[in-house]
């Protein structure tokens, strides 16, 4: 009768020991989602006036080149060897740090100052031999049309002060997705007489329009946001009478244009 009376107790308590175990885990998995997935983080300075941060950025820039009439016209002396003038994507890297002023939860006013390191790569290709002192082919055309190619470097280091505006998603959870843009001046660190001895000759201070977007992602001590921006230069900064005048008077004007991805903590 004592064995009976044992179980006995035991089965009138194994529904409360399991209604218990079920709680103990069951809030233990409710703590753990909210530290995930819930509003739990306070970082990134969202209620603040005024906040900072910085930021590591990688880029790849290259030149627009638009071509003058005179390399357009086939007959003109000056620009006949000149094949094609090719731009080229190369990469480079930023760094910088940011001012943000909250207008409101979703809007903010950013200055972002950085130094970015360019290098651009442009490949100048020539008939070889120029193309009117080509040889006769049998069926009385020009032939031996060979193609010599010059890839000429310009390095810049330039100084970037953008001002831009962000507009941001209502956040959910830890994450809030933005829009960004706006414009900036830019120049460049070395001299104007140092930029002459470049194979292709430009001036040091550019106007750009920027526009992109990203993802603030929050953490329980910051806030870390990726972003994609592209960049578009508004001035001509071509200097002609200092190019190389091989192929200087086949281009009309250059603008820089790039596209960069940025690391952003705050």
């Amino acid at each position: 009768m004592q064995t009976t009376h044992f179980w006995y107790q035991f089965d009138l308590r194994r529904a409360k020991i399991g209604l218990l175990v079920l709680l103990i885990f069951g809030g233990g998995n409710t703590a753990k989602a909210q530290g995930l997935f819930g509003l739990t983080s306070t970082s990134g300075s969202d209620d603040r006036t005024l906040s900072y941060g910085f930021f590591l950025a990688g880029h790849t820039a290259t030149y627009q080149i638009r071509y003058a009439d005179a390399f357009l016209t086939p007959t003109n002396p000056t620009t006949a060897e000149v094949q094609s003038i090719y731009p080229k994507y190369t990469p480079g890297f930023s760094l910088g740090f940011m001012g943000i002023i909250r207008f409101h939860d979703q809007v903010n006013l950013l200055f972002t100052p950085k130094i970015g390191f360019y290098e651009y790569r442009v490949d100048v290709n020539y008939f070889n031999p120029p193309l009117g002192n080509l040889p006769p082919d049998n069926t009385g055309g020009e032939s031996n049309l060979g193609i010599r190619t010059d890839e000429l470097v310009t390095e810049a280091t330039m100084v970037e002060l953008p001002l831009l505006f962000k507009y941001r998603s209502q956040r959910f959870n830890n994450t809030r997705m933005y829009f960004i843009g706006g414009g900036s001046y830019q120049f460049r660190t070395k001299s104007q007489d140092e930029a002459n001895l470049d194979p292709i000759v430009t001036t040091g201070q550019d106007f750009t329009i920027e526009a992109g977007m990203g993802f603030e992602i929050y953490f329980r001590f910051f806030k870390f946001a990726p972003e994609i921006r592209f960049s578009h230069g508004l001035n001509n900064l071509y200097v002609p009478e200092k190019t190389d005048p091989a192929f200087a008077s086949a281009i009309e004007s250059i603008r820089r244009k790039s596209v960069t991805i940025y690391l952003n903590f705050q």
